[in-house]
């Protein structure tokens, strides 16, 4: 027959047996093709050993015979073991179409398959090498196959090759990782296992550096890594922790730039073991590779922020977080601030990256597009060079703000989170001042929406970052530049209580000039304390909340003669007078009793000093916006008799139950701590008849309450009614105390008190008619 001449040098007999379906005639006919090729080696007959085979692949092995396949693998098979040594020379032709079994629909096929290629792995050793690409390929199929004997063979082959990949050292990483990087996105649980134990064997041989190629494959890792299977996650975990192990061993040789993306990602995952092991290797990464980071940090940020919120149930996480966060945080230094405006630049004192790494410490669509702005980054482009070179990284300030002030808006982050924020704007503000202010005008709207949070901490925290901005020199004018020598001007709105024509008469403008004592604040200072009284104004609550609560905060971190000079200043040209009257009540009640002012209220009790009597004016113009609250800061200054005037014309106010109850509020102040030298200077009736005339108009202001009793048993202890006489009816006594201070116009500022009353009075009218109107119209 032409077929059986054809296959020869195969005898018919044997051909006969390799399609036979009984496998132990298949293997004596494999015993028979062994026999003869081992005669044409010895005879060095290589044209008959190909075509051998060529007839065993061809017309066997990719028969649609499924017994005729099986006879061609176990005849390839024995083939290999003819070869020997030699086998390597004919590997590509014994290989191939083995593998193609692989594919096979019957499982027993693809088991002889399997059997066939351990076979003549087995006789090849370390000749396989070059093909192991393939192998491996054919391998990872037959690792989720779904026949249990299958997936048993190709175990054993697996571990014959992993013995020869261990022992070998020419093992082809480089054309191998494309390969690795393919299969690590399997979503088979076996598969997935196999990719698994091969990076597990690579890594553990010494001549395989596996770590210059974790950018291709960490990716991967970190999706096994959710797999549902426990075995396959430790495994993982396993794998990832050697990795990591080995970089804290060599830092520089690590490629810290093209992996810092992936962290990004992956600390965002909603697995909680995905995202901790990410955190981990974050944390790991700012530590050792330092300032090489900070081109990611607004990527960085965005993982990291929310995870600070982080309840009991995800502490482990949150803890990392925040170390990584404090790590981020000092990389920020203050040269990042002389970068040049037109082009990054890089740092003049960096140290060498080995330096550099032996150091232990070296939300919203915005949020969105600052994470794609950072992930579009290429993975090629390091941002650091070789050793012997600086390196060359630059802050993204713009992307760090614009993270930053996303959460800030995002009402839904938790507490700790907008306090890491603020904090980080603060420490920004602080190193980088000049790049900062940049950036000022669009976050000083929400930094001053932020004063509203339910949060004290985050309040706080706010302020500072708000106190800094207003005194920071890097704000001292609009375009945050030094000014030309040569056009020297000062701020439109640097502090200072203006002359306002027609407003105040000339002799009314003594004590109204900027303070020297007063440290000059930048131009930020006045438009945040006309903000914050806007603020105040538009939420009452807030005011009434937590007003007390944050100026007093502003006079710690800032200096609190400007806070008050300042606010006086502005209140005195507010349109709503209701809210002048209630601000300055609240002021009043700060400058009385907060432990924060009281410098300041020795510095107001004597009107020693003209900045003092400056002061003084600055504040009693605003203050009559509410008529007690001026004769209590006359009570402070000691201008008592100044005091007893004002009480003389109460007489042509309007007297309310607020207004009652006002005076109520100062008798109990009088009685407190604050006001002990006043009462001691009652014990001296002689050189003090005003104070004691004016705390007498006060009692006879007052309806028959418990604070009437009060103060008419503090006059009882006046010594001696008698010595009660004012100097009309007396020669003045040289001796007198300071009844008014000097350089004062008294009677120009009681005009000015009669003036703002008279507003208040028409304002009230106004409103009365307006209400009465809405009573009509409700009526009708």
């Amino acid at each position: 027959m032409n077929a059986e001449r054809d296959l020869a040098p195969l005898a018919p007999s044997v051909v006969r047996a390799l399609n036979d379906k009984l496998y132990e005639k298949r293997k004596v006919a494999a015993l028979e093709i062994e026999k003869l090729v081992r005669e044409f080696v010895s005879q060095n007959n290589t044209s008959q050993i190909k075509h051998v085979i060529q007839i065993l692949s061809q017309e066997f092995a990719l028969s649609q015979h499924p017994h005729s396949r099986k006879g061609g693998l176990i005849g390839l098979a024995a083939c290999s073991i003819a070869l020997g040594k030699d086998s390597g020379l004919y590997l590509k032709e014994l290989i191939e179409p083995v593998l193609t079994c692989f594919n096979d629909a019957d499982s027993r096929l693809r088991y002889y398959a399997c059997e066939a290629l351990y076979n003549i792995v087995k006789v090849a050793r370390g000749s396989v090498l070059p093909h192991f690409n393939v192998l491996f390929d054919g391998l990872s199929k037959l690792a989720a196959d779904p026949d249990p004997n299958v997936k048993s063979g190709s175990e054993l082959l697996d571990r014959l090759l992993k013995d020869i990949v261990t022992e070998s050292n020419q093992f082809d990483l480089v054309s191998f990782i494309p390969l690795l990087r393919e299969r690590i996105y399997s979503n088979n649980q076996y598969a997935r296992q196999f990719i698994i134990s091969w990076i597990l064997v690579l890594e553990s041989v010494p001549d395989i550096n596996l770590l210059d190629y974790l950018p291709e494959i960490l990716d991967g890792l970190f999706q096994i890594l959710g797999d549902n299977s426990k075995e396959i996650r430790k495994m993982c975990e396993v794998a990832l922790g050697e990795f990591l192990k080995e970089i804290k061993k060599n830092p520089s040789s690590v490629k810290f730039a093209e992996m810092a993306n992936i962290l990004v990602i992956h600390c965002q995952a909603a697995d909680d073991l995905i995202q901790l092991t990410a955190m981990c290797w974050m944390r790991e990464f700012i530590q050792l590779a330092g300032r090489v980071m900070l081109p990611y940090s607004s990527g960085i940020l965005t993982a990291v922020l929310p995870c600070l919120s982080y309840d009991d149930r995800k502490k482990n996480i949150k803890e990392v977080a925040n170390v990584c966060n404090q790590s981020l945080m000092k990389l920020v230094i203050p040269e990042d601030d002389e970068v040049d405006e037109a082009k990054l630049m890089t740092l003049l004192a960096e140290p060498t990256l080995e330096e550099s790494l032996s150091r232990p410490e070296a939300a919203s669509t915005r949020c969105e597009e600052t994470m794609e702005n950072e992930l579009k980054r290429a993975p090629n482009q390091p941002f650091f060079q070789c050793s012997s070179e600086k390196i060359q990284v630059t802050l993204n300030l713009d992307g760090i703000v614009q993270v930053l002030d996303c959460h800030l808006h995002d009402t839904s982050i938790g507490m700790m989170t907008r306090i890491a924020v603020l904090k980080w704007l603060y420490h920004l503000y602080i190193k980088t001042p000049r790049k900062m202010f940049r950036h000022t005008d669009s976050l000083f709207p929400i930094l001053l929406r932020t004063l509203s949070d339910e949060s004290d901490e985050v309040i706080l925290k706010d302020l500072e970052v708000l106190a800094e901005i207003a005194s920071s020199p890097a704000g001292q004018t609009e375009g945050h530049e030094p000014a030309d020598s040569s056009d020297v001007r000062p701020s439109p709105v640097e502090l200072h209580v203006p002359n306002r024509a027609g407003q105040l008469s000339s002799s009314g403008t003594k004590g109204l000039e900027c303070s020297p004592s007063t440290p000059t604040m930048n131009s930020y200072f006045y438009k945040f304390m006309i903000n914050l009284l806007k603020r105040f104004s538009s939420e009452r609550k807030l005011l009434e909340a937590r007003g007390a609560f944050i100026i007093r905060q502003l006079c710690l971190l800032l200096n609190a003669e400007n806070i008050f000079h300042s606010m006086a200043d502005i209140l005195l040209r507010e349109e709503d007078l209701k809210f002048a009257s209630t601000m300055v009540h609240t002021l009043n009640t700060i400058l009385l009793t907060s432990s924060e002012l009281f410098q300041l209220r020795n510095q107001l009790k004597d009107l020693r000093t003209p900045e003092s009597r400056n002061l003084f004016c600055c504040l009693y113009r605003s203050w009559c916006h509410n008529p007690v609250t001026t004769v209590s800061l006359c009570f402070l200054t000691q201008n008592y008799k100044h005091a007893y005037d004002l009480i003389q014309k109460f007489g042509d106010l309007e007297v309310t139950v607020d207004f009652l109850t006002e005076v109520d509020k100062l008798v109990q102040l009088i009685e407190c701590p604050i006001f002990t030298y006043l009462r001691l200077q009652l014990l001296d009736v002689k050189n003090n008849p005003y104070l004691i005339k004016a705390l007498y108009g006060l009692l006879m202001l007052l309806p028959q309450s418990s604070a009437f009793q009060l103060l008419s048993h503090r006059l009882q202890c006046v010594p001696n009614p008698e010595l009660m006489q004012t100097a009309d009816s007396t020669k003045p006594s040289t001796s007198f105390k300071r009844m008014t201070a000097p350089n004062i116009d008294y009677t120009e500022l009681l005009q000015h008190f009669e003036k703002v009353q008279n507003k208040h009075l028409e304002a009230r009218h106004q409103r009365a008619g307006r209400a009465e109107q809405l009573d009509r119209r409700v009526v009708l």
